[in-house]
């Protein structure tokens, strides 16, 4: 059997804590692990180690001090006259070893050596300094996603779940499920595409860990597209007052101007719609319709049903925030939109009830005028 060599010596306990104390600080450069905390890990666990090895004795010092390079673990045990449990007590000839004075009903640390505990605080620091590195990446990793929430951010297809058509995104290094409801409807994606993202919302998860939900539906995923594409919005020449959505096909989006000089609408669509059809691009051919703010709501109104012309705006002053609306009659489908949608989106993006007529008359009622 081979043995140590004969140059080779045991390290002294000191050279052993001074070492140990070391890979905790660098652990603590390395990895953002403070020493102090895995301190605190290391001691209640082999506290629990000695504990079981110890016929379940549970009263534990553990002496750690970064400071000084200190690592003790002492037993403590009741001096008694007779003893009935070993793990628990020992004698007063017993007990003086260790403290001369000691007598009947002290409490008495055993000091465990190195060799007795070495491998229990080895173990337990292993397993510590990995637990620690997963707490901290998490928090990394929380950290890093709550500095994103509500935010527009670049993510690479990592794979695709064929049975529920979840997509896995990697963002940074972190992982987040695009789940199938809030993709856009008939959008496709490889493996490997870079994708932008809107993040909804940061929680914890119940089993711990961060969850993020991302989306490629939600009206903020436009608003952060429009402030990354057009210069004056994102300098706070020209405000996003609302945007109102239907993902994948048709997209409202209310512009004010705090500069008379610049036009809201014009600056949006961009030199030869440059801007505006990069978007419509990112959002698979969604159609856009920007609308100029106004605080007049029959102005605001008028100019959220476009592509239609209106007639008149008519506010119902006996109902909150409703409206009658009268357009060309042959402008009337147009209005209202396929399945309601204009007629829809533009009472989202007014947050007014929006009653459209024909100009002509009521429905095939008798014109009143």
């Amino acid at each position: 059997m081979a043995g140590r060599s004969k140059g080779s010596k045991t390290p002294s306990k000191a050279q052993q804590n001074k070492e140990f104390f070391e890979a905790l600080r660098m652990f603590e450069e390395e990895r953002g692990i403070p020493v102090e905390y895995m301190i605190e890990k290391i001691t209640a666990a082999i506290t629990v180690a000695v504990k079981n090895s110890n016929g379940g004795n549970d009263d534990v010092t553990v002496d750690i001090n970064s400071e000084k390079n200190v690592f003790n673990v002492f037993l403590n045990k009741t001096v008694v006259e007779e003893v009935e449990d070993h793990n628990r007590e020992m004698l007063v000839e017993e007990a003086r070893l260790y403290t001369p004075a000691a007598i009947v009903g002290d409490k008495v640390g055993i000091p465990l050596e190195t060799k007795e505990f070495g491998r229990i605080a080895a173990v337990t620091a292993k397993h510590v300094i990995r637990q620690g590195i997963r707490e901290v990446e998490r928090g990394q990793v929380a950290a890093e996603l709550q500095s994103r929430n509500q935010e527009l951010v670049a993510a690479t297809v990592e794979r695709i779940d064929e049975r529920n058509g979840t997509v896995i995104l990697k963002i940074g290094k972190i992982e987040v499920p695009l789940l199938k409801n809030e993709q856009i409807a008939n959008e496709t994606f490889t493996v490997g595409d870079t994708v932008k993202v809107y993040v909804v919302d940061i929680k914890e998860g119940e089993k711990g860990g961060t969850r993020a939900t991302v989306s490629r539906t939600h009206p903020g995923l436009v608003k952060r597209l429009f402030e990354t594409e057009v210069p004056e919005i994102y300098d706070g020449t020209v405000e996003i007052k609302g945007v109102s959505r239907e993902a994948g096909s048709r997209t409202k989006i209310a512009v004010f101007s705090h500069d008379e000089n610049v036009d809201p609408v014009g600056a949006c669509i961009g030199p030869r719609s440059s801007r505006v059809n990069g978007i419509v691009k990112e959002l698979c051919g969604e159609k856009i319709d920007i609308v100029k703010y106004s605080e007049d709501p029959a102005e605001f109104i008028s100019k959220a049903l476009s592509p239609a012309n209106v007639v008149s705006v008519e506010i119902d002053e006996e109902q909150q925030r409703c409206c009658r609306v009268r357009v060309p009659d042959e402008q009337l489908s147009l209005a209202i939109g396929n399945k309601g949608q204009n007629a829809r989106l533009a009472a989202r993006l007014t947050g007014w009830k929006i009653d459209i007529r024909p100009e002509s008359g009521y429905y095939g009622e008798e014109n009143q005028e």
